[in-house]
């Protein structure tokens, strides 16, 4: 079996780890919410927003470090 390097994983289009900080966020936010839904009406919009923001910060990640660098590639390659 090929070993499979870390910057591999995390920056290739072929491994999509770059985007797992933002759907940790997310995955804390979904808790605070179910916790926030079961107690408390602060914790639950509290969770929401913080789900909210998980959300939208693995959709930059994964724009950001996966393809953006394929377009770029790509232009680089239509140049030529």
């Amino acid at each position: 079996m090929a070993r499979i390097g870390r910057e591999t994983i995390v920056r290739g289009e072929e491994g999509h780890a770059g985007a797992v900080p933002g759907l940790l966020i997310a995955a804390a936010g979904a808790v605070a919410l179910g916790i926030g839904a079961a107690t408390s009406g602060v914790v639950a919009i509290i969770g929401g927003v913080v789900l909210a923001v998980g959300i939208f910060a693995s959709s930059v990640l994964n724009h950001v470090r996966v393809e953006w660098e394929f377009y770029d590639r790509l232009d680089k390659l239509e140049k030529k």
